[in-house]
This record gives C-alpha cells, sequence and structure tokens, in this order.
C-alpha cells in the first residue's frame, strides 16, 4: 500500500491524467450522464424515520398491533373553534364539507357533525340501531341551537372526539384509506384535494379552520424538506462561490470550482437514486454537505497551481506537481472525512446506514472529481494573469499567521490554562444534555400546520396516538363486564396525566349502550352492572357487524383489547417518567399473571428509537476514532503521536457537548450526527500540520523549534482558509425552518472554528511542550507514506 499511495505513484496518475484529458471528461460526462437517469428512482419518504432496527422488539411489538387493529396513523382531523358556526349557514356549510370528504375514495370513514350517529334503542324487535344525530335537510336557528345543546351535553360520547371537554371546538375526522397512508397518494390528496378544499372553504364563510393528524403533518413536513433541498443547495453554492472569489478574486478559479461541486451534488443525487434509497431529513442534508466539503479540495488545487505558476510560470510543470504534491494530501484528508460518515454504517439504524453509505461515497466522488477536473480544465486555459497571485500575498494573512507563532512561541501557559478551563466549563455542560425524542421539534415552528398542532394539544390534549394493547388471555374476554371496569379504572389513571388525552375504548361503547337503553338520558353514560348487562345483551345483538362499531378497539376474537390515548410533544425523558408511573399503576389494574398490557405507537418508537440512537453515537464515535487512529498510525507509525494528535479533536467535541448543555440543545436524531461529522473533518488539518511538521524535522536536522513554526506558518493559512470556507459552509444550514437543521449547521460550525484552533496553538503548543518524548527519530519512524513530497517545502494549500 505505502507503495501504491507513493510519491512515483502520484507522478504516474498526473502522466495518466493529463494525458488522456478528452477520454477522462468523456468518462465523467458518461458517469454524469448514467447517474442523472437514476435520479428518477428517489423516493421521497412518505412514513416516519424508524430509528429502531425492523428486529428490535419494539418494532415487532408495533407491526403485531398493526396486524391485529390495522393502521394507526391514518387519521386526519378539521377542527373550528369559533361560535359563529352554529348559524344556519356556516353550520350547513361545514356538514356539507363533511359530505364532500367522505366522497372522495382516498378516504375511508368520515366521522364530524353532518354525518354524525347517535345509538337509538327499538322495542320490537329489541335492537340498538345507529341513527342519524340530524335528521332534517334545513333547519333554522333553533334547530341549530338545538342539536348545539344535545351535542355537548347529550352525547359523552363523543367528548374528545367530536367536541373537546376544553371548549366548543368542533372537529371532523377523516380516516384514510390505509393503501395511501405511506404512498405518494397521501401528498396528492393532502396537497392538491384538501388543502385548496379547506382554503376555499375558510374563505367563503369566514371560519379558521384548523387541520392536523400525522398523515397530514408528515404530507407538509416532507414538503418542507423537498422546498429546502433547493434553498440549501442554492445557498451552500453562493456562500461558498463569495468567500472562493474573496481568497482568489478569480472569476476563473471560481467557475472551475462551482462546476466541480455541482457534478458532485449531480453525482449524490444519481447515488440516492442507485440505491433506491429515500429522501429524508438526513439524506437532503447530502448534496449541500457535498458542496461544502468540495470546495476546500478546490481551494487546495488551484492555490497550489498558483503557487507553481508564481514559482516558474511552466503550466505543464505546474499541473503535473498540483497532483502528485497535493494528491496524498487531499486523498487522506478525504478519507478520513468519509470515515467519520462511513462510522454511521456500522450501526443498526437504516436511517443512519443508508446516509453513512451515501455520504461517504459521494465525500470520496468529489475529491476525484476535483483531482480530474480542476487539473485538465486549467490545461486547456492560459496561464493565470498576475492580479490573480496577489492573494498570495495578502498582509492580513501574515499578521494572523504572525499573532498564532506568537502565541505558540511566548503564551504556551496561557493556551494550556484556557484549554483546562473550557474542558472543566465542558464537562459541567455536558451533565446537563437532555434527550430529546420528541418527534415534532425538529419540525418547523413557524409553518401553519405547526401552530394548528398546538391547537389541537390545547383543544383535545394531544395529537400523535399512544397505543395500550390488553391481552386477556381468552377469547371474548375483552367484553366481560370485569375486564371492562379494569380498563375503567386504567382510563382514570391516564385521564389524571396531563399530557395525555382521555382515551378510546370499548369502554365507551359500554357506557353509551346503557344511555342508549336508558332512553339516551346522559347520566346514565356509566358502565352496566352485571343485571343491566343481562337486560342489554339482547339491543346489541347483530350491532357489530351492520355498523363494526367494536373493531377498532377489540380483535376478531374479542381476546385483545385496544386503547387509545393522545399525547402531548413530549420528550424521552417526560415519556419515560410517565411510563415510570403507569406501569406499576397497570401492573395493579391487569395483574401480569393473567394479563399482558404493552404500550406501543410510532410516537413512542421515535423516542425509543432516540434513545437507541445515542448509545449508537457512541460506538460510531468510537469508531470513527478507532478508524482515523488507525489511519494516523498507518501514517506516521507513531504511538505517542496518535495521542498529541486526537486531543486537540476530542476537545472540541467536548466543548460542543458543553455548550450543547448550557444553550438547552438536547441530543437528538439530527444533533447526534455532530460529533462524528465535526470529528472526520477537523483531523484533516491535523494530519496536514504533522505530516508538514515531520518534513519540517527532516530539513532541519531534528531542530523541534524550527520545524514546529516552519509547520505552522507553512499550513496555517491553508488551514485558516479551508476552516472559514467549512464554517461559513455549515451555516448555511441555520437558514432551515427545520430547527435540527439549525442546530446541526450550528453547531458543526462552532466544533470546526474550535478544531481549527486547537490545532493551531493546542497541537504546536503540546508539541514543543513534549519535544523530548515525542519529536525524535525513534518516534517518528518512515512513514507508511509519503503525505507531502520531500521537496516540497513550500506552502500547499
Amino acid at each position: 500500500m505505502s507503495k501504491i499511495l507513493s510519491f512515483g505513484f502520484w507522478n504516474s496518475i498526473a502522466r495518466v491524467i493529463l494525458r488522456n484529458r478528452v477520454v477522462i471528461l468523456a468518462i465523467i460526462i458518461g458517469i454524469t450522464i448514467f447517474l442523472s437517469t437514476q435520479w428518477q428512482h428517489m423516493r421521497f419518504s412518505y412514513t416516519e424515520a424508524n430509528l429502531l432496527p425492523d428486529d428490535h422488539p419494539i418494532n415487532l411489538v408495533y407491526n403485531d398491533f398493526l396486524e391485529k387493529f390495522g393502521e394507526e396513523g391514518n387519521l386526519i382531523v378539521l377542527a373550528v373553534k369559533d361560535s359563529s358556526l352554529f348559524t344556519p349557514e356556516k353550520f350547513s356549510a361545514w356538514n356539507q364539507l363533511t359530505q364532500t370528504l367522505q366522497g372522495y375514495p382516498e378516504v375511508e370513514n368520515v366521522i364530524g357533525l353532518g354525518n354524525l350517529k347517535k345509538l337509538q334503542k327499538f322495542e320490537d324487535p329489541k335492537r340498538f340501531e345507529m341513527v342519524p344525530f340530524i335528521d332534517e335537510e334545513q333547519w333554522d336557528m333553533e334547530d341549530v341551537n338545538r342539536y348545539r345543546e344535545e351535542l355537548f351535553e347529550g352525547l359523552p360520547f363523543y367528548e374528545n372526539l367530536v367536541y373537546s371537554e376544553n371548549s366548543n371546538t368542533v372537529q371532523t375526522i377523516l380516516y384514510l384509506d390505509e393503501d395511501i397512508v405511506n404512498s405518494e397518494e397521501r401528498k396528492v390528496f393532502v396537497l392538491e384535494l384538501l388543502q385548496p378544499m379547506i382554503e376555499k372553504f375558510e374563505d367563503d364563510h369566514g371560519l379558521e379552520v384548523y387541520v392536523s393528524g400525522m398523515p397530514y403533518i408528515r404530507t407538509l413536513n416532507a414538503q418542507s424538506i423537498i422546498d429546502e433541498i433547493e434553498l440549501f443547495i442554492g445557498a451552500a453554492l453562493l456562500v461558498t462561490s463569495l468567500i472562493f472569489f474573496f481568497f482568489f478574486r478569480s472569476i476563473r478559479a471560481t467557475w472551475i470550482s462551482m462546476l466541480t461541486v455541482i457534478i458532485g451534488v449531480m453525482w449524490s443525487f444519481g447515488v440516492i437514486g442507485l440505491f433506491n434509497f429515500e429522501i429524508t431529513v438526513l439524506t437532503a442534508l447530502i448534496p449541500p454537505l457535498i458542496i461544502v466539503i468540495g470546495i476546500p479540495n478546490c481551494i487546495f488545487l488551484i492555490n497550489k497551481y498558483q503557487q507553481e505558476i508564481k514559482n516558474h510560470g511552466n503550466q505543464a510543470k505546474s499541473l503535473q506537481r498540483v497532483i502528485t504534491k497535493v494528491g496524498n494530501a487531499t486523498l487522506l484528508t478525504n478519507v478520513t472525512t468519509a470515515s467519520g460518515f462511513a462510522a454511521f454504517i456500522l450501526t443498526d439504524s437504516k436511517l443512519l446506514r443508508e446516509f453513512g453509505l451515501v455520504a461517504s461515497i459521494n465525500i470520496l466522488g468529489i475529491f476525484i472529481l476535483s483531482l480530474l477536473i480542476i487539473p485538465i480544465v486549467y490545461s486547456y486555459m492560459r496561464l493565470p494573469k498576475e492580479k490573480h497571485l496577489k492573494h498570495l500575498n495578502k498582509r492580513w494573512i501574515g499578521a494572523f499567521v504572525d499573532w498564532m507563532e506568537n502565541m505558540v512561541r511566548n503564551r504556551r501557559i496561557t493556551i494550556y490554562i484556557t484549554t483546562i478551563i473550557l474542558l472543566v466549563v465542558s464537562i459541567i455542560g455536558i451533565y446537563n444534555i437532555k434527550i430529546s425524542g420528541s418527534l415534532l421539534e425538529d419540525m418547523p415552528q413557524e409553518a401553519d400546520f405547526f401552530q394548528d398542532i398546538r391547537f389541537f394539544e390545547e383543544e383535545f390534549d394531544g395529537i400523535m396516538p399512544l397505543e395500550i394493547v390488553i391481552d386477556t388471555k381468552r377469547p371474548r374476554g375483552a367484553l366481560s363486564l370485569s375486564n371492562l371496569k379494569r380498563m375503567e379504572s386504567l382510563e382514570t389513571e391516564i385521564s389524571d396525566i396531563p399530557e395525555l388525552s382521555s382515551p378510546l375504548s370499548l369502554v365507551r361503547l359500554a357506557k353509551y349502550s346503557k344511555q342508549a337503553y336508558y332512553n339516551n338520558n346522559p347520566k346514565y353514560y356509566q358502565l352496566p352492572t352485571s343485571q343491566e348487562q343481562n337486560f342489554i345483551s339482547p339491543y346489541l345483538q347483530g350491532i357489530d357487524s351492520e355498523e363494526d362499531l367494536l373493531s377498532a378497539y377489540v380483535d376478531s376474537t374479542g381476546r385483545y383489547a385496544r386503547m387509545t390515548t393522545f399525547m402531548k410533544d413530549i420528550g424521552t425523558e417526560e415519556m419515560n417518567r410517565i411510563e415510570e408511573n403507569l406501569r406499576p399503576e397497570i401492573a395493579k389494574i391487569f395483574p401480569e399473571d393473567r394479563y399482558d398490557v404493552t404500550m406501543t405507537g410510532k410516537a413512542l418508537i421515535f423516542q425509543k428509537g432516540t434513545t437507541y440512537l445515542v448509545k449508537n453515537l457512541i460506538v460510531s464515535l468510537s469508531l470513527a476514532i478507532l478508524l482515523i487512529a488507525l489511519l494516523m498510525a498507518w501514517m506516521f507509525r507513531s504511538l505517542r503521536m496518535i495521542l498529541v494528535s486526537l486531543i486537540p479533536n476530542l476537545l472540541p467535541l467536548l466543548v460542543t457537548a458543553g455548550l450543547m448543555g448550557f444553550l438547552g440543545v438536547p441530543i437528538k436524531p439530527s444533533t447526534i450526527l455532530v460529533f462524528s461529522i465535526a470529528f472526520g473533518i477537523s483531523v484533516d488539518d491535523t494530519i496536514h500540520f504533522l505530516a508538514k511538521y515531520r518534513q519540517e524535522l527532516k530539513a532541519n536536522k531534528w531542530k523541534i523549534k524550527r520545524s514546529v513554526y516552519a509547520a505552522l506558518r507553512e499550513t496555517g493559512v491553508s488551514m485558516f482558509y479551508t476552516s472559514i470556507v467549512l464554517f461559513f459552509g455549515f451555516s448555511v444550514f441555520t437558514i432551515s425552518s427545520f430547527g435540527g437543521t439549525v442546530a446541526l449547521g450550528g453547531l458543526v460550525s462552532a466544533t470546526l472554528l474550535f478544531a481549527m484552533l486547537a490545532n493551531l496553538l493546542l497541537l504546536p503548543s503540546l508539541l514543543l511542550s513534549l519535544e523530548k518524548n515525542i519529536a525524535n527519530e525513534e518516534t517518528l519512524k518512515e512513514p507508511a507514506l509519503e503525505i507531502i513530497p520531500e521537496d516540497d517545502s513550500e506552502e500547499t494549500i
């Protein structure tokens, strides 16, 4: 391997590239065309991100629930909180909206005022029937008031189902066809049919309609992700091109770099389509990431080309030296960056595996594109003019390098004290970090649909279903009066929890049957006694088969009962507390030797998945550190040098973690990525510095101080340039409307800034302070490869 990555090898590569320019360009165009044909296979995610492995016990419980009761996340709710709704004109319009929605094939069922039914007792023969709540086609104000009074005071069965117990809010519930819930048809229905219809209704009747439900939320959230992909790509190109032009003051250099990263973006979309992966909130970040990571490659190559032109003016020699002298360094830095992302491939989370695979492949892809396109395109162009080379002698850059050297030479104690203070403060902050399993926290907070979520939380105590399944362990056990009483006790416990709504279960139907038996007197809305149950039973014959009332809350055997409550947007810690308090009560009500009670639901799975991801974070970060440490061991063949080099890269991660604790930024799926990504990128600077340091040691006959200062001056500018590009490049993500993406951009930017300062100040300080222990010929053995060729003593950005 060392022979393969030798200086002679890169000379051969340079000759191949420069002698086969047309063929290579044709191959790049061919690959680009092929990958662009794969865009059609990109799929946008129509389900919530499942962060757990498919065979995880929590997923198995949820899949078992779906087999028994069907899809639980197929509800869309429409609500109005306006007293003027109960006027003849608006009341009629609202009911007509219900009937219109019922007519769409995408809608399986609708429960609303327009088609509401009530349980009615008949004597000949004895039976219960569901009869229309509104039995007239036209009505006046007196009729509307009568319906309103009967709804709010006479039908407790529909409390928190059709009307809110907290106010006069009325809602209509749409049950979507289960076959479209996780398909593109859902998107078409929501965006092209439902939304325009609601907007027209609001304009025509002056009523504000609140809309929510998981299918609706997921559709608009996915659309926001799609919209932001274009925004991120455009913003990343704009910011990086402006910074690039500021550094080089060359339109030609800027457009060559933009061309390179744009092709890289096209490849990234093609790779996603080639693997038939979904566009998720994570994979949507890859195209702009490629821009941000690709631009530093361009800086290294173009700056080296201009350096060579300035030194001797020979274009052919300059282009060859660009490839031979920068090839190893850029390859190794891209490999370490890709390693940070590739660590996610080794996790058990499908979401992270896909992200890690696509990101790492495309990072290596953008390296290859940079190495091929930039020398080839420049070979067809005239030499850079003198004005394009002026940036190589910027005074302010020299002042920055002088400041760094002065700090390392004269203020090492200050650097160490500052490092220790940062470390102690960061550890305090780390203890304040919380884990957030909120399904909604990362969604656009200012979006109308998010405001509607808050409305439903206030009016109906939540929108995200939490399912409780009770296994009575005997056929029709769920229908027995004793078990119904146990369920009622559990409902009481759940209703006392502020974060959860009053549950829906068989108990409601049992209570409603007694009310109907007593001629719909609401004071009899309660569970029947055993004697009353005998009287009521004849009236219940056939009602379940006709109206399908039972199937939603009991399985076909009658053994399993379902209880649905809706939870507010709470985090992992709050949910764990609720579980800890609820589990003992469940065990008291349903003894574990006679019943099995499980909790499930997509919101709960997401929270459990977040906890699972935190454990994977430690594993993936450890793997990233191990991979990069092995690479550095192979490159430098020095254990002590590895330890010294890891310190400046681990410190920024600790500082960022502490910052998260103090700022209240929780650990969640989006912020989990920060550490592995930042570590993989920041270690690039360390590789450049140590490679140059080793070269200076040999050139200066192992004189430590002279070598450190020379390496600092040589690599300081390049580290500053690339860090600034990365800092502002990742800052682009802070314009997102998604809280998690904002946090990701801000935290990675801050980490890379800390990493730059650590590599420029702390690393050389450590080398100087420990010079007797590490900086000798025994420690720095002959490396496995020449990262920087021995004859290269010039700046190689």
